[in-house]
């Protein structure tokens, strides 16, 4: 096991993760581990950015409508799951890819998590019923006066998350961000991170234009089946939040689109936030710089 490679790619939406991901499975005749928190869904489509169907069919993926929205998944279950079907994958492949911009996910398959405190119920009440009074507005205010840290990582468009830091917080005391783990657990392969930093003004094109193509696709439509459901977890997220607000009467569709641009590429400049406190990724411009490397020296 020892001589067996796991090549994280890593980096923000629309950076060209999955491309490369592809390029390099074809090249090396293996298969592609998503890590991504929406694209587990399979009632979600357009929103979540995932490969295509001739994509899919060109490369063996797993973790792509895996799931239902109805369903609880989370980081830490996807860490187990993840490990387990790569050392059975490990038995027939040399080399394994792992492509996603959703940090968490990557940090419970390669470090793990530390055991968190139990919080009381009463203290997840509370907070729950001060969001639904006070919005999502107040819910960031407090995580980034209590957890500044953890808020310039966190989707700080995700609620479920931004409640989990406070109420830990209420519980212990302690930030949520210390109660992170600080060693990492060991593997028994070798793990290559390859991170992919396009020019910001390049980047910032390409998540409007994709947000467009989105658009066109239908993804106001597809976001109003969802109405309903938006309390989920798997709702709660860049690209629906934004369109319930405009069902909800907050603002007008023009409106809506803008926010749907400007927090896409908001939630790219954390995702980068994140990945760069990693000094074990090695980062490229370009996906034929990253594919070089990886091809030159693997």
């Amino acid at each position: 096991m020892q001589d067996k490679k796991l090549v994280v790619i890593v980096g923000p939406t629309a950076s060209g993760k999955t491309a490369l991901a592809i390029d390099l499975a074809l090249r090396w005749n293996t298969e592609i581990i998503s890590a991504d928190s929406r694209q587990i869904y399979k009632e979600l489509e357009i929103g979540t950015a995932k490969p295509t169907d001739q994509e899919l069919k060109l490369v063996k993926h797993h973790f792509i409508n895996t799931h239902s929205v109805e369903e609880l998944y989370n980081a830490a279950q996807f860490g187990m799951d993840a490990e387990a079907l790569i050392l059975n994958l490990f038995q027939k492949h040399d080399y394994l890819l792992v492509c996603g911009g959703s940090g968490l996910y990557l940090k419970a398959l390669l470090e793990g998590f530390d055991e968190m405190p139990e919080v009381p119920a009463e203290v997840r009440s509370q907070i729950v019923a001060q969001y639904q009074e006070k919005g999502l507005g107040w819910l960031q205010a407090e995580v980034k006066q209590k957890d500044p840290n953890y808020f310039e990582t966190v989707d700080i468009q995700n609620p479920q998350r931004l409640m989990r830091a406070l109420e830990v917080f209420a519980a212990t005391g302690k930030p949520f961000s210390e109660w992170r783990k600080k060693s990492k657990k060991t593997l028994p392969y070798s793990v290559i991170k390859v991170g992919l930093d396009l020019n910001r003004d390049k980047l910032y094109e390409r998540i409007d234009a994709r947000m467009d193509k989105m658009i066109v696709n239908g993804l106001f439509e597809e976001a109003a089946k969802f109405y309903l459901q938006k309390h989920l977890n798997a709702l709660q997220t860049v690209g629906y939040q934004e369109i319930f607000g405009f069902m909800d009467d907050l603002y007008d569709k023009q409106e809506a689109i803008r926010l749907l641009k400007r927090n896409s590429r908001h939630y790219a400049k954390r995702q980068l936030t994140w990945f760069k406190r990693d000094a074990e990724v090695q980062w490229f411009q370009s996906s034929d710089a990253a594919r070089d490397f990886c091809l030159k020296d693997f």
